[in-house]
């Protein structure tokens, strides 16, 4: 099984929490017929931005679910989980409510990537109301997503800056919690 990130839109599709909360159990539904299941999904307030990250066999069985209940599909990456296990991101008991994308240098492979992570994370103790959770590295080296607890964007771009990482763009997203 493998791990796939879509990207989508949902504006249009729901505009409040109780409907999002409807799609996702069709979807999940969907998804369990075909062998797959949605690990997690992250969606900026407004609805413009969605972020699926779903566990399957293929990246066919991964999108045509979504595509089978109108959820339009803007990007498709195949990608690792690091900094996580994932069966702890499955538990789904931790809030995360800013999203961090950063389109990797062309010249960063994966071993270089995480060799950088590894000796740069200590500094997230520099910005102690910043919680770094996770992060999902596309497996082309193209960009990865990172996910933090913080009381505002501000903080998120302290935190980054303590371990020097680039940001190309920042989403607040929806709080499950």
């Amino acid at each position: 099984m493998a791990l796939y990130l879509i990207e989508s839109s949902l504006n249009g599709i729901v505009s409040a929490k109780e409907e999002l909360d409807q799609k996702v159990s069709e979807l999940q539904g969907k998804l369990n017929e075909n062998q797959a299941s949605l690990i997690e999904l992250q969606v900026s307030k407004d609805f413009s931005r969605a972020f699926f990250i779903v566990e399957a066999e293929n990246q066919k069985a991964a999108t045509e679910t979504l595509k089978d209940i109108q959820i339009p599909i803007h990007l498709v990456k195949q990608v690792r989980l690091v900094g996580k296990e994932l069966e702890d991101v499955k538990k789904n008991n931790e809030v995360v409510n800013y999203l961090v994308e950063w389109n990797l240098p062309e010249d960063l492979t994966m071993e270089q990537y995480l060799e950088r992570k590894k000796k740069n994370s200590v500094h997230y103790q520099e910005v102690p109301e910043v919680t770094f959770s996770r992060t999902y590295v596309c497996e082309d080296m193209t960009k990865c997503l990172c996910f933090y607890d913080a009381p505002d964007e501000e903080a998120v771009k302290r935190a980054r800056n303590a371990v020097k990482t680039p940001i190309d763009s920042i989403t607040e997203i929806l709080a499950d919690k």
